[in-house]
């Protein structure tokens, strides 16, 4: 009888702690939250995230904003009315310093997609740049700093021996190669395709990516990121951790999903689907997070920084900028 009355008293003690360890365990609530795309490649890992979030069906509560340049981001990140963005990777840290540590980055998501394109033949090297004008977009961020780099490194001055005329849009880049008989441009996938299926005699010069890895061994282009608001990760750790699952499988899907991708693209009012079909193999769309998004991002910035500190806001972050880094 003792001993079944101590089997009973047991069996109650293992129910009870199974029921407080049960008690413990966290539970995932959805956020809500505020998402800011540009239209380009950055945008393309995103594709079945937002296709899940209209279906219903994401982990969380997310809301999409489309944008057609980094200003109006930027704005909304430091007002708090943006709480996660895929900006240029300067611009990341020009905001982290600029907010006092507030905006973080989060993931890689795009390595390099800038091409160099022309209609000719005659630009065989960046030294052939020389005396040319250079039609680019994203003035103030990725794209100048890191045409500058490559220009000052062949020994051609960006300010007297070239002439930069920058758009808004890379849009407005490529309607100005649809016609031109003698033109160069720094354009990005996908509107490197978009223009040159409006001008057959516009072609791939150079691989920015490529000329870069020439000079600096060590890193490569990092074109964009995933940055978010500190305070938005520690009040929404459990569905940030969440979100960030989601855009790694995303990302994966987008390279491995590319007709179907290039139809959410169009869908979303991102791109073409006809155009982002041809583009997305060459967008280098990634989701790389942690340890290794803190070494190639630094180094890519390093660079930048090297050449001129106000292109990483004045000074290098520090590692509470890189999230989940060790």
């Amino acid at each position: 009888m003792k001993k079944k009355m101590l089997a009973v008293l047991m069996a109650a003690v293992m129910v009870f702690g199974m029921a407080a360890c049960g008690g413990k365990e966290k539970t995932v609530q959805p956020a809500d939250f505020e998402i800011a795309v540009m239209t380009g490649p950055t945008a393309i890992g995103l594709t079945k995230v937002m296709t899940d979030a209209e279906n219903k069906t994401a982990k969380n509560n997310y809301n999409f904003h489309v944008y057609g340049t980094a200003d109006e981001i930027s704005t909304g990140l430091i007002k708090g009315e943006l709480d996660v963005a895929c900006v240029p990777c300067n611009l990341a840290s020009v905001l982290y310093n600029k907010t006092e540590g507030e905006i973080v980055l989060a993931a890689i998501n795009t390595l390099g997609v800038l091409y160099l394109v022309e209609t000719g033949t005659g630009i065989q090297s960046i030294e052939d740049l020389r005396g040319k004008t250079i039609y680019s977009t994203g003035q103030g961020t990725t794209p100048e700093f890191t045409l500058r780099y490559l220009l000052s490194a062949a020994g051609i001055d960006p300010d007297k021996d070239v002439v930069i005329e920058y758009k808004s849009e890379a849009a407005e880049v490529a309607a100005a190669l649809a016609s031109a008989t003698d033109a160069v441009a720094m354009l990005p996938q996908p509107y490197v395709t978009a223009a040159m299926n409006q001008n057959a005699n516009l072609r791939i010069a150079l691989s920015v990516t490529e000329e870069w890895e020439k000079l600096e061994k060590n890193s490569t282009v990092v074109t964009g990121v995933l940055v978010a608001r500190k305070s938005f990760i520690e009040e929404n750790e459990a569905a940030f951790e969440a979100f960030l699952e989601e855009y790694k499988v995303s990302a994966a899907y987008a390279n491995e999903n590319v007709e179907e991708t290039a139809n959410q693209l169009e869908h979303f009012d991102i791109f073409k689907a006809a155009i982002a079909k041809k583009a997305i193999p060459y967008c280098n769309v990634t989701f790389i997070s942690g340890t290794e998004m803190k070494t190639k991002a630094s180094a890519y910035l390093q660079v930048l920084f090297d050449q001129k500190a106000g292109a990483v806001g004045g000074k290098m972050p520090g590692d509470d900028f890189y999230y989940g880094a060790k």
